[in-house]
């Protein structure tokens, strides 16, 4: 897995596995609201229904600092 994280707009992305190319991901599940409220998820799909990876949008609102602070800066 990969964390990037560009803090200029407060959004992360994680990456399940191997990088994602180009029109991997088919289908995308979005606005998924944590438990909280605050923030947003979008999740993205291959071809064969399997979770390749995950926007974070409004990311400092809902992963930990540690995670961000290891996160790759954009």
């Amino acid at each position: 897995m990969k964390i990037r994280y560009d803090p200029e707009v407060d959004a992360a992305y994680l990456t399940i596995g191997s990088d994602i190319r180009d029109g991997e991901a088919v289908t995308q599940i979005p606005e998924i609201s944590p438990p909280t409220g605050r923030g947003e998820i979008i999740l993205d799909f291959d071809a064969e229904g399997h979770v390749i990876g995950m926007e974070i949008l409004s990311a400092s609102t809902v992963l930990r600092p540690e995670v961000l602070a290891q996160a790759i800066r954009l």
